[in-house]
């Protein structure tokens, strides 16, 4: 992509830069209240059939991927034009889905700074080798690789340890202002946690919430996984990188049916956002729809998107993922 296609892009996209009051708002009434109206009939359940909590998880599940789409976008600013209405949202909502505000802000902003250059890997991002560097690895760092790339690990494991346990400690050299924000959620998670095991017993407390958190935990790190590992993913070496050219070709489009679409807030556009994080979730779909070269872009759908699953490794020569069993061929 050329420069002055990449400046015409950008331009292109500058429009939906914007947000809209009632559109966030209308937005965190039709996630926020029926997560907590679910949640009350998910406890009231437990008295009929724990098959039917488990249903309504599911459900709540999905909805609270959508909450954490909203504290996404807060961390980027972009769900209300006011900073501090971001920030005081995004830390609520953080509380629910168990995720500093200022904490990930940071590192998520390294991660869209950083995507698919492969010279600054290693904050905000999935651990990704390239061929090279798995064949030169040692023993050890080969086995922890292949523990952290397996299914069990990245997607049932992974989530348990990175929202319960991993946020719960500010980074190294963290300012004041991150500390004390991850300190605040900190508190009122347990506050809450405290307060609705008290009220309602710590069993039903844990046996409605699980779920919920194991089940979004797991749609939130494949989503995240899936819409930057798939085969010809754009990776370059910091000389060669341009940010566009990592947006819209090391992002996928993920087409995913509307019902999935609408409680993952758009999400699967994500070649789009990270173009412009400025663009609120729900003007994602609009700047697809209104730009040719970003409907040229990498797609993959719900079916499509399980192929990921065996893709291991970065192969600098051919520019695109292999899997384990494919470095027999290449060592050849």
């Amino acid at each position: 992509m050329t420069q002055v296609e990449q400046r015409q892009l950008r331009k292109q996209v500058a429009p939906y830069e914007k947000a809209e009051m009632m559109r966030s708002v209308r937005q965190l009434c039709n996630t926020l209240l029926p997560f907590l109206a679910i949640w009350v009939v998910a406890y009231w359940s437990l008295s009929v059939s724990y098959w039917l909590t488990l249903g309504l998880a599911v459900v709540n599940a999905g909805l609270l991927t959508r909450i954490f789409i909203i504290f996404h976008d807060c961390c980027h600013y972009s769900f209300f034009k006011n900073r501090k209405l971001n920030k005081w949202v995004g830390t609520l909502t953080g509380v629910l889905t168990l995720v500093p505000y200022s904490q990930w802000q940071h590192e998520h902003a390294m991660h869209h700074a950083t995507s698919s250059n492969l010279d600054k890997r290693g904050v905000g991002d999935i651990w990704v080798l390239t061929v090279k560097e798995y064949q030169e690895a040692s023993i050890w760092t080969k086995i922890g690789y292949r523990l952290y790339r397996n299914p069990i690990v990245m997607f049932g494991l992974g989530p348990t340890y990175v929202f319960l346990i991993s946020y719960r400690f500010n980074r190294k050299g963290a300012r004041k202002e991150e500390r004390l924000n991850t300190y605040l959620t900190n508190i009122l998670i347990v506050l809450i946690a405290t307060i609705l095991s008290l009220t309602i017993g710590w069993q039903a407390f844990l046996l409605v919430q699980a779920p919920i958190f194991l089940i979004s935990g797991t749609i939130g790190v494949w989503l995240f996984y899936v819409q930057h590992t798939f085969e010809d993913s754009y990776f370059e070496p910091d000389a060669n990188w341009q940010y566009v050219s990592a947006a819209v070709e090391g992002s996928s489009y993920y087409k995913l049916p509307k019902v999935l679409q609408w409680f993952t807030g758009n999400i699967g556009y994500h070649h789009v956002h990270h173009l412009s994080p400025r663009v609120p979730n729900y003007k994602l779909e609009d700047v697809h729809n209104s730009s040719e070269p970003l409907q040229n872009v990498p797609t993959i759908t719900l079916w499509s998107s399980l192929k990921s699953l065996k893709f291991r490794l970065y192969d600098e020569n051919q520019k695109k993922f292999v899997s384990f069993g494919d470095l027999r061929t290449l060592q050849k």
